[in-house]
C-alpha cells in the first residue's frame, strides 16, 4: 500500500532507490569527467530529481562536530531556545509546530510539522553591503551564549559545504546544456542558510510529519544523509521512496526557484520526514544565487515550440514569496498563526 494515501502503489517505477554519483573523478579533473556526470545528473534532474554524492570532499569530522553542537543547542531549555526566536531577516530559532506547507501541490497539509529547527545563515562580515542593508536570509546569525564552541563549528562546516555547492555548479551548467562556467558570476554572493532541525521520536496525528510533503524553495539543497531514517521522497511514478543510509554520503536535490529558471526541465521532487523512531538531526543548506538574479528561462530551456512558462522572479522575490506562504509569522513567515 501506498504510505501517502492509502491507495495501490503507482505504475512500476525506474527508481527503487535514489542513485548515487561519485564526485571523485571530477573533482580530480580527470578527462570527460565534468561531461560524463553532467549527462548523468541531466537525465536525473529530469526522472527523479534527488541523488547522493560521495567523495564529495566535505569533511565528516567537520559534520560529526556540528552534529554534536546542534544536539547541546536542541536540549536547552524552551524558555532558552526562545531567546534566539527568528526574527524578521529569517535567521533564527524555529519551534515546533511552526510551519504548514500550504503551497505543497501533493498533498493538503492541515497539520503543523513537528521538528524544531535553527536557521544559520552563510556567515558574514558585519560591514558585509547585504548585512548593512538589512536583506533577509543572510544574516547576521543568532549565536547562542554559552556554548563554547558552538559558532566556530557551525561556521566551519559552512566553509565545507558552500564549496561542494561551488563545485555542484559546473555539473549542473553541463546538465542544462551551459557553458561549465555559466553560473560564476551569478553566486559570487550566494543566498545560502541552513535549517538545522531536530526531529523528535514522538507519534503524530493523522496527517501529520517531522516535516510534511513539500518541495524546496532553492536552487539546489545538500543534505548529508543521517543514520536514523524517516525521509522520503516521492518519485515521478507517485511512489513514495526512502533515502536509504550512503556511508558519507550528501543528497542533492534542487528546487522549485531552478524548477522555474529552468522552464520546468528540471524537477522539483517533494518530499516529506515521517517522525522517527529515535530522535533525528538533519542539517539541510539551500544553496541559492545573488539576490537579484532574475529566472529568465534559460537559453537552452527555450524554443519556438517551448516558450517561457513563468513570469520570470528574483531569488528575494521569490524566497519572500515561499517563506511568508509556508511559515506563520510567529516562525518568520506571514502566514496566519492557528491552533491545528
Amino acid at each position: 500500500m501506498d504510505q501517502f494515501n492509502g491507495s495501490e502503489k503507482a505504475i512500476d517505477d525506474p527508481y527503487s532507490e535514489i542513485p548515487v554519483l561519485d564526485l571523485g573523478p571530477y573533482l580530480a579533473g580527470e578527462k570527460g569527467a565534468l561531461e560524463d556526470i553532467g549527462a548523468k545528473v541531466r537525465h536525473i534532474q529530469e526522472t527523479i530529481g534527488f541523488w547522493a554524492v560521495i567523495n564529495h570532499g566535505v569533511s565528516w569530522e567537520k559534520l560529526e562536530r556540528t552534529y554534536t553542537q546542534l544536539k547541546r543547542f536542541f536540549a536547552l531549555s524552551d524558555d532558552e531556545k526562545l531567546r534566539y526566536r527568528i526574527n524578521e531577516l529569517s535567521v533564527g530559532y524555529v519551534p515546533s509546530k511552526s510551519t504548514k506547507y500550504v503551497t505543497s501541490i501533493i498533498n493538503e497539509n492541515t497539520k503543523k510539522d513537528l521538528n524544531e529547527t535553527l536557521i544559520t545563515a552563510l556567515e558574514r562580515d558585519g560591514d558585509h553591503p547585504l548585512i548593512q542593508a538589512g536583506t533577509r536570509f543572510v544574516g547576521p546569525n543568532q549565536w547562542p551564549e554559552g556554548l563554547e564552541g558552538f559558532r566556530e563549528t557551525i561556521v566551519d562546516y559552512q566553509q565545507d559545504i558552500v564549496a561542494l555547492g561551488r563545485k555542484l555548479l559546473p555539473i549542473f551548467a553541463v546538465a542544462l546544456d551551459l557553458p561549465p562556467n555559466y553560473f560564476d558570476a551569478m553566486f559570487t554572493d550566494p543566498v545560502m542558510w541552513s535549517r538545522n532541525a531536530h526531529y523528535p521520536a514522538v507519534e503524530p496525528e493523522e496527517n501529520q510529519f517531522g516535516i510534511a510533503p513539500h518541495s524546496d524553495h532553492s536552487f539546489l539543497t545538500m543534505l548529508p544523509v543521517t543514520e536514523v531514517p524517516g525521509l522520503q521522497i516521492l518519485t515521478q511514478s507517485g511512489n513514495w521512496i526512502d533515502a536509504k543510509y550512503v556511508d558519507q554520503g550528501i543528497l542533492v536535490n534542487t528546487g522549485e526557484f531552478l524548477n522555474r529558471w529552468s522552464n520546468g526541465r528540471f524537477i522539483p521532487t517533494p518530499h516529506r520526514v515521517v517522525p522517527p523512531e529515535t530522535d533525528r538531526y538533519s542539517i539541510a543548506t539551500f544553496f541559492n544565487p545573488n539576490p537579484n538574479i532574475i529566472s529568465e528561462a534559460f537559453p537552452s530551456c527555450i524554443s519556438d515550440g517551448n516558450p517561457p512558462k513563468y513570469e520570470p522572479m528574483s531569488l528575494m522575490e521569490y524566497l519572500c514569496w515561499y517563506i511568508d506562504t509556508n511559515y506563520q509569522r510567529d516562525a518568520g513567515g506571514k502566514q496566519q498563526v492557528s491552533v491545528s
